[in-house]
């Protein structure tokens, strides 16, 4: 299926008569929605469009997008100056040594700060359940978006894992930029190995 009859199927399967269909697990209410990196923005017109639909059916939807999140947590935890250090020294090994060394700088850097259970994780996870509140989790829905901005210093095949029991049953797809080789594998921006390991449901 293309991009657009598989969003097509998340709604037909959010909007179900009976509750949202988009686990196979009930107790692990998440889902991915796979998309090429070059469709990001037909993927966010398309979002953006069901979003209004769920609206209209009075849902409660809340998009969290992790590159704010990276930036909110480096503008916070970090010293003053440590931002401008980060950039300086990519820019630096960029014009010496090339875009692959300058990645590579980014990963070191970020990476440790970045995943994990203490990482973005534990920041979607304060996002959704200050969002809920007293909402019914069934009428809520969470989309995690902008993880491509994050590669490559971030990989996202954790952090559904990390948020399992912890979003008060609320929904959450993430939407991933990537390829998929497989029925049940996923590479992150079509660049990493593909990784077996989501629990999800791929759409």
């Amino acid at each position: 299926m293309n991009l657009k009859e598989r969003v097509d199927e998340l709604r037909r399967d959010l909007l179900n008569e009976n509750a949202p269909q988009i686990s196979t697990m009930g107790n692990f209410p998440f889902a991915i929605l796979q998309y090429e990196p070059e469709d990001e923005f037909l993927m966010r017109e398309l979002i953006h469009e069901l979003v209004d639909e769920l609206h209209q059916n009075g849902w409660l939807v809340k998009n969290v997008p992790l590159i704010d999140l990276m930036l909110q947590r480096l503008q916070t935890e970090a010293e003053p100056d440590t931002l401008q250090e980060i950039i300086n020294g990519e820019k630096r090994l960029f014009q010496r040594k090339g875009i692959q060394r300058s990645l590579h700088y980014l990963k070191q850097t970020m990476s440790p700060d970045l995943e994990g259970p203490d990482g973005l994780a534990a920041d979607v996870i304060q996002e959704i359940q200050s969002l809920v509140g007293e909402q019914d989790p069934v009428q809520t829905l969470i989309f995690i978006s902008r993880a491509g901005a994050l590669y490559p210093f971030y990989r996202t095949s954790g952090l559904l894992r990390y948020l399992d029991g912890k979003t008060d049953r609320v929904p959450v797809i993430l939407l991933y930029p990537g390829t998929r080789p497989g029925v049940t594998s996923l590479s992150f921006m079509g660049e990493y190995e593909a990784d077996s390991v989501y629990r999800p449901r791929i759409y």
